[in-house]
């Protein structure tokens, strides 16, 4: 067996091979290394913007809604205890929800407003953790204030303190005709998740939410979870519990393409840059078809000694796979240690040069994020070295295949 490796070790790293052969050679382990490097580094990348997208996205959205077409307080009520009774729920309130118009002078912007009671704000939307100005409390102490997401503020050039008039999806019929109902609301606070909520996003207490949006909206029960993993299987036991009615969705519904489109776009850029590896794996037929040309003599003589033509075989797969193996693990020590470091070179980058990579006005998040994920990097060192293992059997057959006697003529 000792035998065995030195022949390999000899085959791989021995002074005889021709200066061609060895850049060859070297080519495969480079590309081999930057291709698993690569590949690690974007995966993790991906996984840090998929992160990011997945707080600041779902921080302001309810796990899981029942919405029901029964309104009443006691209705809700008994909703929400129903609800309570899962001991995966953590909060559970009243909302109603419904989209509207925003006017400021000649500024208009659509939005979709929430009204929900000062427990709901706090528990289940979380939206205290993300104010940036004014005070939660004063949504729920004074009737028609709003909070409005910070992006839709600056847009609308309004500040807190300022009145705003919010035209409804509703008509008020009087001598001049029928209008569109419209409310002036005082803007008590602003909020800003980082991402596309601050743009569209308006909130107010139940008692405005329904005396501004009337019976024709949404209406039901929100709930935040313990863990928003579990979304689906409360939804399905919910849905089993409740009547006809309600209509139970939770935040894959609305959520979930996005999400779903982020994973798909991991997968294709991942299958994308295998194709490097991949193009490394060729090289390395390269390598060892060349290798098993200008060693034909020695395999000759290896035979004549009594090697058989299946070790002879295991010989060159050996030969393949310590070099698929130098390089893969080059490139996952590589990939690992910028996948751990890419946001603080990002940075570096930034204040080196002065440059602006993400803009946070564009992107809503001004860094390159980044989540190792060692599955990925199990992922990625398995499929580089099958590949690997897979360019080796047409070369390592093909040495296993040299007759002897053919081969010794040329010695």
């Amino acid at each position: 067996m000792l035998l065995f490796w030195e022949l390999i070790l000899r085959f791989s790293f021995g002074g005889t091979q021709r200066r061609f052969t060895r850049f060859v050679s070297i080519a495969s382990l480079v590309g081999m290394t930057l291709g698993v490097a690569a590949l690690i580094t974007v995966l993790s990348v991906m996984n840090g913007f998929a992160g990011e997208l997945h707080q600041r996205l779902l921080s302001v959205t309810p796990d899981v809604t029942l919405e029901t077409t029964v309104v009443s307080d006691q209705a809700l009520q008994d909703l929400a205890g129903l609800s309570r009774t899962n001991p995966a729920v953590r909060g559970a309130t009243p909302f109603i929800k419904g989209t509207a118009l925003l006017r400021k002078g000649r500024q208009s912007r659509g939005v979709v407003v929430t009204g929900a009671p000062l427990s709901g704000l706090e528990q289940v939307i979380d939206l205290s953790a993300h104010l940036t100005q004014g005070s939660l409390a004063a949504v729920a102490e004074e009737s028609f204030t709003v909070i409005l997401g910070a992006d839709l503020a600056r847009l609308m050039g309004v500040r807190v303190g300022d009145v705003i008039e919010m035209v409804l999806p509703r008509l008020t019929v009087s001598p001049m005709g029928v209008f569109p109902k419209s409310r002036l609301l005082t803007v008590v606070g602003t909020f800003a998740v980082g991402a596309p909520p601050d743009a569209q996003q308006a909130y107010v207490s139940l008692e405005t939410g329904r005396r501004l949006l009337g019976q024709a909206s949404q209406q039901g029960v929100q709930l935040r979870l313990a863990d928003r993993d579990l979304a689906s299987q409360v939804s399905a036991s919910l849905a089993a519990s409740v009547d006809a009615n309600v209509t139970v969705r939770d935040w894959r519904s609305s959520q979930g393409s996005l999400f779903a489109a982020i994973k798909m776009e991991k997968i294709t850029v991942g299958a994308l840059l295998t194709s490097v590896i991949l193009v490394a794996a060729f090289n390395l037929i390269s390598t060892l078809t060349m290798s098993v040309t200008e060693k034909r003599g020695d395999i000759a003589i290896l035979q004549v000694l009594g090697l058989p033509a299946n070790r002879l075989l295991m010989l060159f797969l050996g030969h393949g796979l310590l070099l698929a193996i130098i390089g893969i693990s080059a490139g996952a020590l590589l990939g690992v240690t910028l996948a751990s470091s890419v946001s603080d070179l990002s940075l570096w980058v930034e204040q080196a040069f002065g440059l602006t990579l993400f803009d946070p006005a564009v992107y809503y998040i001004g860094g390159l994020p980044s989540v190792l994920q060692w599955g990925d990097v199990t992922a990625v060192v398995a499929i580089s070295l099958m590949l690997s293992l897979l360019a080796s059997v047409y070369p390592a057959w093909r040495a296993s295949q040299i007759p002897p006697a053919e081969a010794l003529n040329y010695v």
